[in-house]
């Protein structure tokens, strides 16, 4: 077994240990959706949105949810947490290097965001009959080019907090932007134009996600804003991360 693996393999069992984290990445998107659609039974067209269906255009928003608590807020905290606890410190002493530990966090984290989409794509299609992305390949694209740019985000704020204390002050702000701008907080269409705009080049890229799961092809500049985003947050963490 490579070193790598024993470092995902630790890393996976200690992320198995807090269930709360799991309820959160995989399943809290799913019982939002469920919930305002029982609630809100917005199963009917709306002229108001284009004769859409007010529950289809929520699903991007609600993929938000789950990468914004598990690449913003969870993987941070989890990372300092370590620095502080001497973790980090103890393995620097090993053939370890911050790359191992960030790809081990990083992969971890996709694994549960896409079980997330999983399991939210489902219960929206059996509770709801969402359809599924009509532009597969472009979906899948887009989320995966806006989770690695809010995951190496994420990562650039573990990589230069030196506590709990500043990592909370940077990630909030942060957070909170993503959730609003992401359409969480207050359905897009309802977002100032300057808002919704702002959101479409920010990560996660929600209007990309919702274009290609309505079989509009995402453009290509808010894709290649994510890329940008990832190599540059990415690579400068991997440079500033810090055991100690």
């Amino acid at each position: 077994m490579s070193f790598q693996t024993k470092v995902l393999t630790t890393e996976a069992k200690l992320f198995a240990r807090e269930p709360g984290t799991l309820i959160v990445g995989m399943l809290l998107p799913a019982v939002v959706l469920l919930g305002i659609g029982l609630i809100f039974s917005p199963h009917l067209p709306d002229p108001a949105i284009g004769g859409k269906r007010f529950i289809d255009l929520l699903v991007p928003s609600m993929v938000v949810i789950s990468l914004a608590s598990l690449g913003i807020s969870t993987m941070p905290a989890r990372l300092v947490g370590y620095r502080e606890k001497g973790v980090l410190r103890r393995m620097s002493t090993t053939p370890a290097d911050p790359a191992m530990l960030l790809v081990a966090q990083v992969a971890i984290n996709v694994l549960v965001a896409v079980g997330g989409l999983v399991v939210l794509m489902v219960a929206g299609n059996l509770a709801f009959q969402i359809p599924f992305p009509a532009d597969l390949v472009g979906f899948v694209a887009a989320f995966m080019l806006g989770m690695s740019a809010l995951f190496s985000i994420g990562l650039l704020v573990a990589a230069v907090a030196p506590s709990s204390a500043v990592a909370t002050a940077l990630i909030w702000p942060i957070f909170v932007a993503v959730m609003f701008l992401g359409g969480v907080y207050l359905p897009r269409w309802l977002l100032p134009d300057i808002a919704v705009r702002i959101g479409d080049f920010t990560p996660p890229g929600v209007q990309a996600m919702l274009d290609a799961w309505q079989g509009t092809s995402p453009q290509l500049l808010p894709l290649a804003i994510m890329a940008l985003i990832t190599v540059a947050a990415g690579a400068t963490a991997v440079k500033l991360f810090r055991w100690e």
